[in-house]
């Protein structure tokens, strides 16, 4: 297990509009209020197309992550996740699940990793800015190079 005590910053209410993709808008809404890392306790989206990680195939190794997609169309979506920092491109680094249901086939559902999404109204958002620690994503050699959320000490370059 891995903890450490969070400082944090402003939070946020924001809205996607009808036809944004939702990473991209997601890296604007940072990119432009300059926030690095941070929380996004949960939202609510109408998704007009969404691709989730998932596979129907048998898995070699049921232990291993999945790297194949699902594309589903017309969702209702719950998720949450988190944003990360990555040095490396000094971008943000989301990792988010959600659970959708498809409205035409009696909500029926899916959970999973949100890939992109495409929004159909609307999607709004909390998001809770993190100052302190550095939050950063390492892939993990040893567990099939997963990026795993890491805490460092210090605040993020641009803070």
């Amino acid at each position: 297990m891995r903890s450490h005590e969070l400082t944090l910053g402003r939070s946020f209410g924001v809205v996607f509009d009808h036809g944004d993709d939702f990473y991209p808008a997601l890296a604007d809404f940072c990119r432009t209020n300059n926030l690095q890392q941070g929380y996004i306790p949960s939202f609510i989206a109408g998704f007009s197309e969404v691709d989730l990680v998932g596979t129907c195939d048998k898995l070699d190794n049921p232990e291993a992550p999945v790297w194949s997609k699902v594309h589903l169309t017309n969702v209702e979506a719950f998720g949450g996740g988190s944003l990360a920092y990555d040095p490396d491109t000094d971008t943000i680094s989301p990792h988010i699940h959600v659970a959708v249901g498809l409205k035409e086939h009696a909500a029926s559902g899916y959970t999973s990793h949100l890939l992109s999404a495409k929004v159909l109204f609307l999607a709004e958002l909390l998001i809770i800015e993190v100052l302190q620690p550095t939050m950063t994503r390492t892939p993990r050699s040893d567990l099939y190079d997963v990026p795993l959320l890491e805490f460092r000490k210090g605040t993020p370059p641009n803070s």
